[in-house]
């Protein structure tokens, strides 16, 4: 007798508010055969964003939940889960939304977020600016599992960036991003080959 082995791919949400660039690397990750996931829906909280237009050149689902069109947050969020119904992992890409602790809830160390600075130094929605203020010399970005805090949960990979002493908020942006496109797709990778166990607030990569 003969036995068929069926592989399960994970499915991921994939929620974003403009550019889509995390989103692409992510694509291009799973095109090369680097990321054995399936991208089963992206969905914006905007309209008309290039994050959309990568969805659909890929041939992937793609829907606007426009936050302007709900009378409050859980209403938005309800519409969000339906969407999402069936996801293994919903990943946030440039997500410019807080969402609600029962959202969190739900998808508990199912949820990830890329943040541009090495957290917990400079959470929130103005890391570049925040890290040249402050005036540090190095800085980059961290891929977290999300809780119910502000860019607080605990870590996964981090890639830390030189700041340059004429740098502005878009030079540093822009070196920064490169290395996003590098450890998200290798975050979402591990938590795919099921190497992610999180210890309090660690996250243990454990060896294949």
């Amino acid at each position: 007798m003969k036995f068929r082995v069926v592989i399960y791919v994970i499915k991921l949400g994939v929620l974003c508010s403009g550019r889509g660039t995390d989103l692409q690397s992510i694509i291009d990750a799973i095109k090369r055969g680097d990321l054995n996931a399936e991208i089963s829906v992206v969905i914006t909280d905007k309209p008309n964003v290039p994050a959309l237009e990568r969805a659909e050149k890929a041939g992937i689902k793609n829907i606007c939940v426009d936050r302007k069109n709900f009378a409050d947050r859980a209403d938005f969020e309800t519409e969000l889960l339906k969407n999402l119904e069936g996801v293994d992992l919903v990943v946030l890409a440039g997500f410019m939304r807080i969402l609600s602790p029962n959202f969190v809830r739900r998808y508990e160390g199912r949820l990830m977020n890329i943040h541009p600075s090495l957290l917990p130094s400079f959470p929130g929605a103005h890391a570049h600016r925040d890290a040249l203020n402050f005036g540090v010399k190095i800085s980059g970005c961290t891929v977290h599992f999300v809780d119910e805090g502000t860019d607080s949960g605990p870590i996964i990979l981090q890639a830390a960036v030189e700041v340059h002493e004429d740098d502005t908020e878009e030079t540093l942006s822009a070196r920064i991003l490169e290395q996003e496109h590098i450890i998200y797709p290798q975050a979402i990778k591990l938590f795919v080959e099921g190497r992610l166990k999180i210890v309090g607030r660690q996250v243990k990569i454990l060896e294949v």
